[in-house]
């Protein structure tokens, strides 16, 4: 799998508070959450950052989107909004190497972020 923190979540070495898993993909509440919901989805397939998918990830790319969807049913925003976000790089705030989708909702959001 992977050695980050993100990897070993999927991999089941690191608790974590999982709230929708299936055989590609994993959601667990982020630990420094910025909005009442905050979840991340990860694949389990360790790709470091969204410049290094290719072509092949495409179905696992579109499955991290439709994960986020139905976590965001599953906590009861849906209905009201709420925003995915995917960082790439330390110019764009990714800070743990594994691509991943940020959850956001449960409060009315700005843009940009704040």
């Amino acid at each position: 799998m992977s050695d980050t923190i993100f990897g070993k979540i999927a991999n089941g070495e690191v608790a974590a508070d999982l709230i929708y898993e299936d055989d590609e993909v994993v959601a667990f509440r982020d630990l420094n959450p910025q909005a009442p919901v905050h979840v991340l989805v990860i694949p389990r397939k360790p790709i470091p950052t969204l410049n290094d998918a290719g072509p092949e990830d495409a179905e696992l790319l579109g499955r991290l989107m439709l994960a986020a969807a139905k976590v965001a049913q599953q906590e009861g925003i849906a209905e009201q909004g709420y925003r995915t976000l995917i960082n790439c790089n330390a110019g764009g705030g990714q800070t743990v190497y594994h691509l991943h989708v940020h959850l956001i909702g449960g409060r009315p959001l700005q843009w940009p972020p704040g």
